[in-house]
C-alpha cells in the first residue's frame, strides 16, 4: 500500500488530489477500480480516461483537464508506468542461501547474498559474485562469470567460459554460449569447426525466454550494456550488438553482424551475417536486412497481405519482371 503523495515523491513528479489516498494496484483505465492507480500515455485512449474508476492516474499535462479523478503529472506517462511497475511488482525472490541438491564443481567462488536452487550444476573455476540469484535446474559452464545482482530463471544453461555483467536478467529456457553455426563441406558431409570464442554480455542486459546466443568461432559474441532481447531471438556466432539496443520476438541475426547502439529490431526481422548496421536504425516487423545500413533511420520491407487470388496474380507477374525489364531495355535501345 502507498499514498498517492509518497507515489508521487518517489518518482519525483507533483500530483494533484488528496495526498493521503491509498493505492494498492496497478491497472489499466478500462479496468481499474477502487485503490488502482493507471496512466495514459497516448491521446487514442482519452475516452476511457473520461471514464475511468481508478483512485489516480498518471498522465501529460496536455490532458489534466480530461481527467475525473486525482492525476499525477508526467512528461513521459509511459516511464513514470515503467517506474510505478516496480513498486507493485510481487514475483517472489528466492532468499539468499545454497540448496542441498546443487552439484558444484571445484574452486566455485560465491559471492555475498548469491542465491543458489534446487538440482543447479555449477562448473569447475566458476565466479559467482554478490547477490546472484540462480534458479531452479540451471546449468552454468566451467570458467563462467555471473556479475553482481544478475538473475538466471529456470533452466537456463549457460556454457563455459560465458561472461554476464551486472544487474542482468536471464530467462527461462534460454541458452548462452552454445556453438555457433560453423561447419565445412567435406567430402562425406559436413566438418564442424571448433567454436573457440566466448559470449560476453554487458550490465543491465535483459534476455528473454527460449533465446540463444551463439559463442563466437574465434573471438567473443558482445552484447553491449542496456541490450534487450525478447523471447525466441537467436543471435549468431561472432554477432556485436550496441548498447541500449532492443530486439523483438523472433528475431534472427546470422553471424559476424554488428549492429549499433540505440536500434530496434521488431519481431520476426531476419538479419544476413558480416553486415554492418549503423546507431540509431530501426526495422520494422518482418523486415529482411540484406545489406549494411550507414544511415540512421526507418527501414521496412516485405510484402502487404492481400486475399488469396490477388497474390496468385501478383506473384505470376513477379515471375515476368525480368522479361518485361528485357522488353524495355529493348524498346529504349530502338527508340
Amino acid at each position: 500500500m502507498i499514498t498517492l503523495g509518497e507515489l508521487a515523491e518517489s518518482l519525483g513528479l507533483t500530483f494533484n488530489g488528496e495526498s493521503g489516498r491509498e493505492l494498492k494496484g496497478l491497472a489499466s483505465l478500462d479496468l481499474a477500480g477502487s485503490g488502482d492507480v493507471s496512466f495514459l500515455s497516448d491521446r487514442a485512449f482519452v475516452p476511457s480516461l473520461e471514464k475511468t474508476r481508478a483512485e489516480a492516474v498518471i498522465l501529460h499535462p496536455d490532458y489534466a483537464s480530461y481527467c475525473p479523478v486525482d492525476y499525477i503529472l508526467s512528461d513521459d506517462p509511459y516511464l513514470s508506468y515503467a517506474k510505478l511497475s516496480k513498486l507493485f511488482d510481487d514475483s517472489v525472490v528466492p532468499l539468499p542461501g545454497i540448496d542441498i541438491s546443487v552439484n558444484m564443481g571445484s574452486d566455485v567462488k560465491i559471492g555475498e547474498g548469491v542465491s543458489i536452487g534446487p538440482n543447479v550444476s555449477i562448473g569447475s573455476g566458476t565466479l559467482l559474485k554478490d547477490n546472484v540469484v540462480i534458479e531452479s535446474g540451471v546449468f552454468v559452464g566451467a570458467g563462467a562469470e555471473i556479475g553482481e545482482n544478475t538473475r538466471l530463471f529456470p533452466n537456463v544453461v549457460i556454457y563455459h567460459g560465458v561472461r554476464i555483467g551486472s544487474f542482468c536478467r536471464v530467462h527461462a529456457n534460454s541458452t548462452i554460449g552454445a556453438d555457433g553455426f560453423g561447419f565445412a563441406r567435406n567430402p562425406d558431409g559436413w566438418e564442424r569447426i571448433a567454436q573457440l570464442g566466448g559470449v560476453v554480455i554487458g550490465d543491465r542486459v535483459d534476455i528473454g525466454a527460449n533465446t540463444t546466443v551463439d559463442r563466437g568461432a574465434l573471438g567473443n559474441t558482445v552484447l553491449a550494456s542496456g541490450v534487450i532481447l525478447d523471447d525466441q531471438v537467436h543471435i549468431g556466432h561472432n554477432c556485436q550488438i550496441g548498447e541500449n539496443t532492443a530486439i523483438a520476438g523472433c528475431v534472427g541475426i546470422a553471424g559476424s553482424t554488428k549492429i549499433g547502439a540505440n536500434c530496434t529490431l521488431a519481431g520476426q526481422v531476419g538479419v544476413v551475417g558480416h553486415i554492418v548496421i549503423c546507431d540509431d536504425v530501426h526495422i520494422t516487423g518482418q523486415g529482411r536486412v540484406l545489406r549494411s545500413i550507414s544511415e540512421s533511420g526507418t527501414y521496412s520491407s516485405g510484402t502487404h497481405l492481400s486475399n488469396h487470388r490477388t497474390w496468385v496474380r501478383l506473384g505470376a507477374r513477379f515471375d515476368q519482371l525480368e522479361e518485361l525489364n528485357r522488353r524495355i531495355t529493348a524498346l529504349e535501345k530502338a527508340l
